[in-house]
């Protein structure tokens, strides 16, 4: 096992190091030594690891594959599909290897360290699953739950020198424990934290703003103090706007007890509000002094903004009434597994944004601390959710194991985490639990929620129900702050006469599900449609049993004052849950509810909503592709997705004539569709008009030929030299004429040369058993992502994709 020693800085959201000697911390990323297996002795720190592979951190050991039907089948009836039934689920979990015990060992060095005058902490922001901590052989922490962040104070098992410790970590993940891909390892970040005796701990400032308006804003900051005994605390603390200028400071003397903290309160002049159109940040700079001496220094950052619930209108941001534009998320970023990178979730966060999404749902568990920092930074309110099960089961290794002993103290771990976070503007207690029908149950949803109360009184509740009839009737839905609905949409009504709150969230909506570039005839709208190729049409109309189309849930905000907006099941594809195809259905193995498909490529789904939410940019999207050879002279409906009110269709210059929006259907209302459009190869065109009737936009969609060359879009023409940055490249064949090719499917051959490698591909197809991190991919009607990654010297990236029968393309990258 090789040693290493790190001494770089991490800003983080619940504090910040700096390069003084009061307050220090690094990563341990490089170096570990990875071994799937149970080893008796590999805690001890002469366990010879030598042959064990070496890894960087975050790592998902599962991701590589390979696939297989018999990874982790589950034979279960998901209740809360309405099954009764058990049936054999393939792919429910992705297909992949997650299921086993895995052990990470590493070394790290503590300098100048003294017992009695520091403190020295490790903080995992998730460890997958059931981790167990043992430093220098002893045992450090046990924590059962995989998503969440936890810590541990560990100065008392170091080396008296600092030096040499030993780090190992045994994971274990069981058989059914999950209902979707949940990854396997070290996949998010381990920080080490090196403190004075007298400090501030982990996640110990809370800071609020109980009055928000455009003239001031009044900010309070609580801060625990840890090991302070008699003394008297000096805390100097100075709040920072986005360009650096201090706008506001205190300097107080207290003398505190130890139940509780140091209390400062501080007035904003003409505050810049947090919003997700504007995510003005603050920093609360605070020194802490003893005796006269610099003890500790700790940044919190955090947004000005107000939120309020008001009964018959809805939620309101900074006194303006907004209805959430979100989507629910899982927390695997497609080919790169679970394994965080910040670069992926900008990525995914960028697609969004121009999407005109302004919301994520943490679906079902504890994101990564990366993702809400990005979320504050890039403007997306978030609801954060703990919990897919509480005390009854939904998978027979699911969390209801540990829910008894463990439940308050994860709430309790994720609500100090990020109840900092101008982001995050409600928490949910829990999805889908069938707790929900219990006589009892909205005594544990009470439990849950008064956790949230006293750790954070400033945020509302919810709890993403599914089972309406049963939380109506037996008080669960009545408690809650926010009565949260999946699904359901038929019902919202009826909910929001009969709850005190007169308010309706919906929690989870929509579960469309299509594949991208796949069209299925006739066009209609139909539940759990199947077909022989394991796909689902990308004409937006097909879906599940218990759930529905895009446009019913647009009708909803729209046309009731009292419904809060909507969090749509899923903004991405993930891995898992291959519904319709999950009952003996391999090789699916992933998710086709995804407005965004595995590979990061939108579906024509993302323009339907992309012309609802986005309202500072036009949308003019045209579907289906125009290759449609043996259907000449047949009815090929032609739908167009869009802003304007109005367009026209063209094909080879006939007119199919106008389609305005109107309220005759509830499709009618968000879609120009013509069912009558006869195919014939040639050219589609449409022709957009305002509200004025005046020709603003038009589009064309043309029959490609044969498949001529390779054509590379990168995301990015510029990367970070700092070996974790990506470049997502968008990989198509085109025709002569630059037309895309949407039928092709051949095979691409991937090289990487240059100040960077390859690091993984994907295609869409949720039925391609093709491997992730292998140089090759093979289309998916004629698309597919690659991904590359930076190295960590200057220079450039060079990236080349080949075919047989193609012109190959090459494209380079600045590293830098």
């Amino acid at each position: 096992m090789k040693h290493i020693t790190i001494f770089f800085l991490i800003i983080c959201s619940f504090g910040a190091a700096n390069s003084q000697t009061f307050r220090n911390e690094f990563l341990i990323e490089k170096n570990w030594k990875f071994s799937k297996g149970d080893f008796n002795e590999a805690a001890l720190t002469g366990f010879n690891d030598r042959n064990w592979e070496t890894v960087t951190v975050p790592h998902d050991w599962a991701i590589y594959g390979p696939f297989d039907r018999k990874h982790d089948l589950q034979e279960t009836a998901v209740t809360q599909n309405g099954e009764t039934v058990a049936t054999v689920k393939t792919g429910r979990t992705g297909g992949l290897p997650y299921v086993g015990i895995g052990w990470y060992r590493n070394t790290f060095d503590i300098a100048d360290f003294e017992k009695g005058q520091k403190r020295v902490s490790l903080l995992f922001d998730g460890a997958m699953s059931e981790a167990c901590v043992y430093v220098n052989g002893r045992e450090a922490i046990f924590w059962p739950f995989g998503y969440n962040s936890f810590h541990c104070d560990v100065t008392d098992l170091l080396n008296a020198d600092g030096k040499n410790n030993t780090l190992a970590v045994r994971l274990e993940n069981k058989p059914q424990s999950s209902r979707w891909y949940p990854g396997a390892g070290l996949y998010r970040n381990v920080h080490v934290i090196v403190t004075n005796e007298i400090h501030i701990p982990v996640w110990g400032t809370y800071i609020t703003t109980p009055f928000v308006s455009g003239e001031y804003a009044s900010v309070n900051l609580k801060t625990e103090i840890e090991n302070s005994g008699n003394n008297d605390i000096r805390i100097v603390t100075e709040i920072t706007d986005a360009e650096g200028t201090v706008v506001s400071t205190k300097d107080n003397t207290q003398k505190i007890n130890h139940d509780k903290a140091f209390e400062q309160n501080f007035i904003v002049n003409n505050p810049d509000l947090w919003t997700p159109e504007n995510p003005c940040l603050y920093k609360a700079v605070s020194k802490v002094y003893i005796k006269g001496k610099l003890t500790d220094e700790y940044t919190t950052r955090f947004g000005i903004r107000d939120i309020k619930l008001i009964a018959d209108k809805g939620f309101f941001l900074n006194g303006e009434k907004r209805k959430f534009q979100g989507v629910c998320n899982h927390h695997d970023l497609g080919p790169l597994g679970t394994a965080i990178n910040v670069a992926a979730l900008r990525r995914q966060l960028t697609m969004l944004k121009d999407m005109g999404c302004d919301a994520i749902r943490t679906a079902h568990n504890m994101p990564a601390p990366e993702l809400v920092e990005l979320c504050d930074e890039m403007g997306f309110m978030m609801m954060i959710e703990p919990f897919d099960e509480w005390e009854i089961a939904k998978c027979i290794n699911g969390y209801h194991r540990f829910f008894n002993e463990w439940a308050e103290k994860d709430m309790v771990n994720m609500l100090r985490n990020y109840r900092n976070n101008a982001c995050v503007v409600m928490w949910s207690i829990g999805n889908e639990v069938p707790t929900q029908c219990s006589d009892e149950g909205y005594k544990i949803a009470s439990f849950l929620q008064d956790i949230c109360h006293r750790e954070d009184p400033s945020r509302p509740v919810t709890c993403g129900m599914d089972q309406v009839t049963c939380v109506l009737n037996n008080g669960f839905a009545a408690m809650l702050d926010v009565p949260g609905f999946n699904y359901r949409a038929n019902r919202y009504v009826e909910a929001y006469e009969k709850l005190p709150q007169n308010l309706v969230l919906g929690s989870e909506t929509s579960s469309t599900v299509s594949s991208r570039g796949v069209y299925k005839f006739p066009v209609e709208k139909k539940a759990d449609a199947i077909y022989g190729d394991h796909q689902s049409s990308s004409y937006d109309l097909e879906y599940c049993s218990w759930s529905n189309i895009p446009d019913d849930d647009f009708a909803l905000a729209d046309d009731y004052e009292w419904t809060m907006g909507q969090f749509v099941w899923t903004g991405f594809d993930y891995l898992g849950e291959p519904s319709p195809y999950d009952t003996d259905a391999w090789p699916s193995h992933s998710s086709m509810f995804g407005i965004i498909d595995l590979a990061s490529i939108p579906k024509d789904r993302y323009y339907l909503y992309r012309s609802i939410w986005n309202k500072n940019e036009n949308t003019l999207h045209i579907l289906p592709h125009w290759n449609w050879k043996g259907r000449e002279g047949k009815e090929t409906p032609v739908f167009v997705y869009t802003n304007y009110p109005t367009a026209e269709l063209f094909i080879n210059g006939k007119s199919y004539g106008k389609q305005t929006k109107n309220n005759s259907t509830v499709q009618n209302r968000y879609r120009l569709m013509w069912m009558n459009a006869i195919y014939e190869s040639g050219e589609v065109k449409v022709v957009a008009y305002d509200n004025n009737g005046n020709a603003v936009e038009e589009k064309t969609v043309k029959t490609a030929g044969n498949p001529y060359r390779i054509e590379l879009l990168p995301d990015r023409k510029q990367i970070s030299a700092d070996g974790k940055d990506l470049v997502y490249i968008n990989v198509r064949v085109v025709d002569k004429d630059g037309n895309i090719c949407p039928l092709d499917r051949r095979m691409i051959n991937f090289t990487v040369k240059g100040n960077g490698t390859y690091r993984a591909a994907a295609n869409g197809d949720p039925t391609s058993l093709d491997l992730f991190h292998l140089p090759q991919m093979p289309l998916f009607n004629g698309q597919l992502t690659a991904i590359a990654q930076a190295g960590e010297r200057n220079g450039k990236l060079v990236f080349e994709a080949n075919a047989k029968s193609l012109k190959p393309a090459i494209i380079e990258i600045d590293v830098e």
